[in-house]
């Protein structure tokens, strides 16, 4: 019996649809057949997803591109590719967006390819998102449809020396305080009807073993009046520096982080 592959990645909204399966890489009709390896890679069998009125149809809660695409600097810490921001961006409709943590400009470069409005700050330019008192710069009563923030995972990676950086923070208690009031910051910023989107990722620290970060994102979401909107969204972490590296010690790796969508209540 012969099977029909689809190997869809998007790059354009004028690329057709494929009619069984919107997500990458699916066998589309062989639900029995082993993951293959080629060339030391290993594909799994992803589950099909169904088909619906969704603006964004690839956009599931699983989410791969193994190409980060020609937004900001790959060079710079942390930076994770703009393909999630932009897919994001269009499913919501977003008319204006806010970045906290600008980095490298990776969602500035989408919104401008997207012709969409946005504010960029960032701690290295004196804007530091867990205070107040920079949100109050802003404009009054400027609000965004979306905000994106990818905030440091504690201190996996140093980011500055700024006194207001997440990732100098020494201990955990301090950091969740910095993040509870980054996210509280940010939510009084959205318009009604506004979605905010945190991409984190778990890790483990040296001193504090596993720190699940995002259990405590929600956790504080939510203690800060947003509900989720939407499924976790699990970002498959291609060209993660650790995946190149050899380690002595027994772990499991983790191979992923969570993008946790929030609205107002």
């Amino acid at each position: 019996m012969t099977y029909k592959t689809y190997n869809y990645t998007p790059t354009t909204d004028a690329m057709p649809m494929p009619q069984r399966s919107v997500n990458p890489f699916l066998r589309a009709q062989n639900w029995r057949s082993q993951p293959q390896n080629t060339q030391g890679r290993t594909y799994a069998l992803l589950p099909a997803a169904p088909l619906n009125a969704s603006p964004v149809p690839h956009l599931t809660s699983l989410y791969h591109f193994n190409k980060a695409g020609d937004y900001g600097d790959r060079a710079y810490p942390g930076n994770c590719g703009g393909n999630l921001i932009r897919d994001l961006i269009r499913f919501f409709g977003a008319k204006s967006v806010f970045d906290p943590m600008t980095g490298s400009g990776t969602c500035a470069d989408v919104c401008r390819e997207l012709n969409v409005h946005c504010v960029s700050k960032d701690i290295r330019y004196g804007f530091d998102a867990t205070n107040n008192a920079c949100f109050a710069q802003l404009p009054e009563g400027q609000l965004f449809d979306f905000i994106w923030a990818h905030p440091p995972y504690w201190r996996q990676k140093l980011y500055t020396a700024q006194p207001g950086d997440l990732s100098r923070t020494e201990t955990l208690s301090e950091f969740l305080t910095g993040y509870r009031q980054f996210i509280l910051n940010c939510s009084q910023r959205l318009a009604p009807g506004g979605k905010i989107a945190i991409l984190m990722g778990d890790y483990s620290d040296r001193d504090e073993g596993f720190v699940p970060l995002t259990y405590y994102t929600k956790q504080l979401a939510a203690e800060c009046g947003l509900r989720q909107a939407c499924t976790d969204i699990i970002r498959f972490s291609h060209g993660a520096s650790s995946s190149h590296r050899t380690y002595r010690s027994s772990f499991i790796p983790g191979l992923h982080d969570v993008c946790m969508v929030f609205s107002a209540k």
